[in-house]
């Protein structure tokens, strides 16, 4: 049985991020009973970034995987041992969540080298990231993974990367002081590419379920 690793940094259950997700595990799953997709909700769980506890660096005992305990930690140990990863987060400041950030320290900084300064995972594979977002193509301020994708890159192997733009904040914008956004533009934007967004997170799924079948 092979597993995808799928992370939600968003905090809404059934929401832009959350439905792209959704279509990327289906489309993984429909390649084959041998697929198994886990998706985990950060929101969901109670946990700190990188504590600097040194702990993966300590002579004889270094690991590439965090040794500090809680509630991600099962989380951090399965990834070590997945055939592909999938990080999803809606983009807020330019940036991603700062849940899907601590997420990303306690990933990474545990491949680091500071004897050369390598990055070294348990095991290459796949990685998609994901973002949604309200700017446009043309009229965004994403950083998207910032730093955080040279280190997946240099550890994991080039990722993939998937966008949905200018999607909705709210399902009325009658309800919110959101007058900077047109939601008949929104709307417009929605009925030409949201269909498309999701299609192509399920092609990714599947893409990837048949990379490492």
């Amino acid at each position: 049985m092979k597993k995808i690793v799928v992370i939600d940094g968003g905090p809404r259950k059934n929401f832009n991020t959350a439905s792209m997700l959704q279509k990327f595990a289906e489309g993984a799953a429909s390649v084959s009973e041998q697929i198994e997709v886990k998706t985990v909700r950060l929101y969901g769980l109670d946990y700190k970034g990188c504590m600097s506890c040194m702990a993966c660096k300590i002579k004889g005992k270094a690991s590439n995987v965090c040794k500090f305990k809680d509630a991600l930690t099962p989380v951090l140990e399965e990834i070590a041992q997945a055939d592909g990863l999938v990080l999803g987060s809606p983009i807020y400041f330019g940036d991603v969540t700062g849940q899907m950030r601590t997420f990303l320290e306690r990933l990474a900084f545990p491949w680091l080298s500071y004897n050369d300064y390598s990055m070294t995972a348990p095991k290459k594979m796949p990685v998609l990231l994901i973002e949604t977002m309200n700017g446009t193509p043309e009229r965004n301020n994403s950083q998207g993974y910032g730093s955080m994708e040279y280190c997946i890159t240099a550890a994991l192997g080039q990722p993939e990367h998937l966008t949905a733009y200018n999607t909705y904040q709210v399902k009325s914008y009658d309800r919110f002081e959101l007058a900077g956004f047109s939601e008949e533009a929104k709307s417009r934007w929605r009925d030409e590419h949201w269909e498309e967004d999701l299609q192509k997170a399920f092609d990714a799924g599947k893409q990837m379920a048949e990379h490492i079948i």
